[in-house]
């Protein structure tokens, strides 16, 4: 081995373990990669960052900000209406669900439009008296089912054809995954309606459990009369430092102060509701306090208008506090409690760090939907979202210039990316909707991840490292022929991408891939696409593909529930992808 292949190598192993372990933001731990990459001549600095100027990220991100328009129009909702009117039972909605998410995600991204269902999906439940765990999944699934159909439908499928381009072999064509994607979506959906069903749990619904348990973790105290905190702000009073205890509002006669600033004044008679766990009331029983007893309270009773977040995949509110998130000054709201695989996180909470997945029970004051308007650190899920009325019009000529730039590319009258980036151009000019909302589908982070993946797999391919790989997995998978070595590389991918993430796993396998087809002869387009279908079909956890950690929390999902429904899920899809291929091009 050359030092050029021992240094990507252990960069390929920071990138794994530290992927894994959560050690920091996945952008942060792609940048360092790439820096090492290139500090050693590797990689040139112009291919480290030649993946900003690839066309297939272009059309990644301008898929995502023309998916924002459409999820932010009020017609949506109108559509929602007529697609589930009369479905009034758990198959019924399931089936009609799964068959529009798999649908629209052939061709919109799938992560705005799991984004865009996840409300609805929650209030039809509770009005059904159906725990959403039923159907989040199937959702994230179908989502993804879908967007293995298609060049489009996943920025993974996307970012392979960038670096097949990169490689200087012949692009993908918008269809060609369709001959796996079609029969295999029929085949999930006969295993979620009639047997993936079936292995879901019954879980309740966060806020739900949260009002119905809030007498373990919900306190009431009385401001007296000779209370030394009066006329003390909460700051002054060391009421935002209490041990397993955080101020969430103050009732004081007729109103309700909430959420609470640091520089409000305390009065007699102030009635202060504390989130924590009971066992913590002792600092305010302490006579310096001036504090009535406590007692415990119910949510329903203090008129609380809680709401439940899940923090998205790429939020810069991962890995910090809570208590350092300003979560109140920036979005006007109170966390009263954090969920993390079924489990509600008691104790202090201003100490607990924020993960991707965590769902955040929050009590919201009146500006918290104008300042989330734009952010991208969480969804709201337990509220349908504002929407912007487009004029049907408009959006009729966005959506089909969709579609016509599908067609373009499809017959190869006219590249994808100029199809996109003009449509873009018109729907700036036609001001469809505000900037703000344009701005929020810029997803930087996704960006980051997307381009230093491109440099990373440049960086296999100069080394040598992946022709070293590929030697290595022929010696194993060389007798099992070409079917053998197509199974092989679909689970290696779908495992790296399971534990790690996708734009990692196509990063490192992509190069190995095309390598192995050359040597052996072998056509190269199955290896490319057995890469996507493999990073794609990510089933079995949670953290591997965003839909399933968007789903994961408010379904109140553990790890196990991912791998008991999605393994079965994954092995029908290794078969019938190593099947067709095998059939196709062997």
């Amino acid at each position: 081995m050359s030092a050029e292949i021992i240094i990507v190598l252990l960069v390929i192993l920071f990138l794994l373990v530290s992927l894994y372990r959560e050690w920091l933001w996945p952008p942060v731990i792609f940048f360092i990669s790439v820096v090492v990459l290139t500090l050693s001549g590797i990689i040139t600095p112009q291919e480290a960052l030649g993946g900003f100027a690839n066309d297939q990220v272009a059309v990644i991100v301008i898929l995502l900000i023309l998916s924002e328009i459409i999820r932010h129009s009020s017609l949506v909702d109108k559509m929602f209406d007529a697609i589930f009117s009369g479905a009034n039972s758990v198959n019924s909605f399931l089936w009609r669900m799964m068959g529009y998410v798999s649908i629209s995600s052939a061709f919109f991204n799938n992560t705005p439009l799991v984004a865009m269902m996840m409300p609805y999906v929650h209030s039809w439940s509770n009005k059904n008296g159906i725990s959403p765990s039923r159907l989040l999944i199937p959702l994230s699934y179908a989502a993804i089912l879908g967007g293995c159909m298609t060049l489009v439908g996943t920025s993974t499928n996307l970012i392979v054809n960038g670096m097949a381009i990169e490689a200087g072999l012949e692009g993908l064509n918008i269809f060609d995954f369709i001959y796996v994607g079609a029969p295999m979506l029929f085949v999930g959906f006969l295993y979620l309606l009639f047997f993936g069903k079936k292995l879901l749990p019954d879980t309740k619904d966060m806020v739900e459990d949260f009002v119905q348990s809030s007498r373990e973790y919900l306190i009431e105290a009385k401001v007296n009369s000779d209370s030394p905190l009066i006329n003390k702000s909460i700051m002054e009073a060391k009421l935002r430092h209490l041990k397993g205890l955080f101020l969430v509002e103050i009732v004081r006669g007729d109103k309700l102060i909430t959420p609470v600033s640091p520089h409000e004044v305390l009065q007699a008679g102030d009635g202060l509701i504390f989130t924590g766990v009971t066992s913590a009331i002792s600092d305010l029983e302490k006579p310096a306090m001036g504090l009535s007893l406590p007692k415990p309270t119910e949510a329903k009773d203090t008129g609380m208008n809680i709401i439940e977040l899940v923090i998205s995949h790429n939020s810069r509110l991962i890995g910090s506090k809570i208590q350092d998130s300003d979560f109140r000054g920036k979005y006007d709201g109170s966390i009263l409690a954090v969920h993390r695989n079924r489990e509600n996180l008691s104790g202090k909470i201003g100490e607990i760090e924020i993960r991707a997945g965590d769902v955040l029970l929050a009590l919201i004051g009146p500006d918290f939907y104008k300042r989330v308007a734009e952010v991208q650190a969480f969804y709201v899920i337990s509220k349908e979202q504002e929407t912007t009325d487009i004029k049907p019009w408009k959006l009729a000529i966005m959506i089909g210039g969709i579609v016509g730039a599908v067609v373009l590319q499809a017959i190869g009258v006219f590249p994808l990316f100029y199809s996109l980036f003009s449509l873009l151009g018109i729907v700036l000019v036609m001001d469809m909707i505000p900037f703000t909302i344009i701005r929020k589908g810029f997803d930087f982070n996704l960006v980051i991840l997307l381009a230093f993946g491109l440099a990373f797999g440049k960086a296999m391919s100069n080394s040598g490292a992946a022709t070293f790989l590929a030697e290595g997995i022929l010696v194993l998978g060389e007798p099992l022929g070409f079917a053998g070595l197509i199974a092989g590389i679909f689970l290696i991918t779908n495992l790296l991408s399971s534990y790690i993430t996708n734009k990692a796993a196509v990063a490192i396998l992509f190069p190995i891939s095309i390598k192995i087809a050359a040597t052996m002869g072998f056509d190269i387009q199955p290896f490319i696409l057995v890469v996507c279908y493999g990073a794609a079909a990510s089933f079995i956890t949670p953290i591997g593909y965003q839909t399933n950690l968007m789903v994961y929390g408010p379904g109140g999902y553990t790890f196990k529930d991912f791998f008991r429904v999605g393994l079965p899920l994954t092995i029908l899809y290794m078969i019938v992808c190593v099947v067709i291929l095998t059939y196709m091009y062997k």
